[in-house]
């Protein structure tokens, strides 16, 4: 009998040090993690870039990487298919999500009226799908002008390791010419600003212009055309002969 109560002490010693060294373990991993700026939020389906981190992480530099196209539905339940690659413009794809603190700031930057993105981009923002998303919580989220898609696959197709992520895709060649983690807008426009001087891409006269002016002449153009009687498929869009060209020359 004595025999067996120190076999037992033995054995319930030994799995008291083991699961010591699990918990030490465990602490150090969550230490390294937080000294990174990564915050493991158990309500987010990614890891989070934490805000008190005041830190922006670019993706190392290494092969060229190409856009995909943005397909999935909408926080209203509608299909959605946002073309990106062969664009004539850039676009900033914005990985965020309804459950990251940081994340926060950026949804109300892009629910701001006459928002400049860097480089004159369009904004899309991208979140995880349904299965670890909440549609009514998104809803509240979504900014007016800013198109929002729920795309798990996008997600896995631009790698995105942390929210919040951002993307610049040069349009016409779906090249990702800049791409990682930022705190904060005034942090994401700097390191963006970087990506596009690397490349080559001028930003000092697309700073002062409007990145929404060139959608916002052709909806002025419309409503102009209506107001004169002229609807989509009106002859005068279309001429068919010298005179309607401007006369034979």
């Amino acid at each position: 009998m004595a025999v067996l109560v120190t076999v037992l002490a033995v054995v319930l010693a030994l799995f008291a040090v083991l699961v010591a060294g699990l918990l030490r373990s465990h602490a150090e991993i969550l230490r390294a993690l937080h000294g990174l700026g990564v915050d493991l939020d158990p309500d987010a389906a990614v890891p989070t870039l934490g805000a008190a981190a005041g830190i922006t992480v670019p993706r190392p530099r290494g092969e060229p990487r190409h856009a995909v196209d943005i397909s999935g539905v909408t926080p209203s339940g509608d299909a959605a298919s946002i073309a990106i690659v062969g664009a004539q413009h850039p676009t900033l794809v914005a990985f965020l999500t309804s459950g990251c603190a940081t994340c926060v700031d950026f949804w109300s930057a892009f629910s701001e009226p006459g928002l400049r993105a860097p480089g004159d981009a369009r904004v899309v923002v991208v979140t995880k799908g349904e299965e670890a998303e909440s549609p009514a919580r998104l809803r509240k989220f979504t900014p007016p002008a800013v198109p929002v898609v729920m795309s798990s696959e996008a997600w896995d197709a631009f790698d995105v390791p942390v929210a919040p992520y951002f993307a610049f895709v040069d349009g016409p060649s779906g090249a990702v010419v800049g791409e990682g983690a930022a705190a904060s807008w005034s942090q994401l426009v700097g390191m963006m600003d970087q990506a596009l001087a690397d490349a080559g891409i001028s930003t000092k006269t697309r700073r002062g212009r409007r990145a929404d002016g060139g959608r916002a002449r052709e909806a002025r153009a419309d409503r102009d055309l209506l107001a004169a009687g002229i609807e989509p498929g009106h002859p005068s869009l279309y001429p068919t002969s010298d005179a309607e060209l401007g006369g034979e020359s």
